[in-house]
């Protein structure tokens, strides 16, 4: 079992280059500019977190390698929409098909209704899947060290801000520190091993105390409890990434209201 679980995230990538060769041999990158969503203006999720009171990112995913199907039948134009009255400050989506059951339709469906930044949440590897990101509608994309090299990062995200969209860098070790660039606008810390897909929330409390404190700092994966957001908070965290403990649920959008109103209660901030 530890074995499968420490080569997940290579098969993974292995699929998702594959998959994207396969993409880039359907849709070209001038049919891409040709997306009604590409001339969009994109959002400030960084701006969002910087005024938000409980910085919450809520997630639209139905599956994961970890958990399998979580909301299989999960509608993103009922859910999304949702997070954002419940006080979401951003959406994440996941657009991955195989590993997590998303799909770029759901984010471009999910643009057409809201009105608060989104970011595209897959494996990015390569500059093609920047100008889809902005095809489809996409205000952020998410960079995994984990994934990339300290040039491939660099390259990447001075491209994706010349297409008008924010950096998110989403880090593990204290040795991908190195991979924090000038055109990165925020910095993830995930509290889940991609190796062994354990879930620490000491992760954030360490890594928080080694970023640069200009930086906008959100915390993803494990965060289910209020007590642990303001911890978090606490620690310099200005985002909280939380997607399984609202999907989870039937009513995806009904768990994130009422989080965020306890959240609310409890820190005496109004949203």
């Amino acid at each position: 079992m530890h074995c499968a679980q420490k080569n997940i995230l290579d098969q993974i990538i292995a699929f998702k280059k594959a998959e994207v060769e396969q993409r880039k041999r359907l849709v070209s990158i001038r049919e891409l500019e040709k997306s009604p969503h590409y001339g969009l203006p994109c959002l400030s999720m960084k701006q969002s977190l910087q005024s938000s009171p409980t910085g919450i990112i809520a997630e639209f995913k139905r599956k994961s390698p970890s958990k399998g199907w979580i909301h299989p039948d999960a509608n993103p134009a009922e859910i999304v929409p949702a997070y954002e009255k419940a006080g979401a400050s951003g959406a994440s989506v996941l657009t991955d098909r195989h590993f997590f059951g998303g799909s770029e339709e759901d984010l471009k469906k999910i643009r057409e209704m809201v009105k608060m930044p989104i970011l595209r949440k897959d494996f990015i590897i390569e500059e093609y899947q920047l100008f889809e990101a902005k095809a489809m509608g996409a205000d952020v994309i998410l960079l995994i060290a984990a994934c990339l090299t300290v040039k491939e990062v660099g390259i990447l995200s001075r491209r994706a801000k010349e297409l008008g969209m924010e950096v998110l860098l989403e880090l593990h070790h204290e040795k991908e520190l190195d991979y924090i660039h000038p055109c990165i606008d925020i910095a993830g810390v995930n509290n889940r091993d991609l190796q062994s897909f354990q879930v620490n929330l000491e992760t954030s409390l360490k890594l928080a105390k080694r970023l640069p404190a200009e930086i906008i700092k959100i915390s993803e994966s494990g965060i289910s409890c209020i007590d642990s957001v303001i911890q978090l908070r606490e620690a310099g965290f200005r985002g909280f990434l939380m997607g399984e403990n609202f999907m989870k649920n039937s009513d995806p959008g009904a768990a994130c209201s009422k989080f965020i109103k306890e959240l609310t209660m409890k820190t005496g901030k109004s949203c």
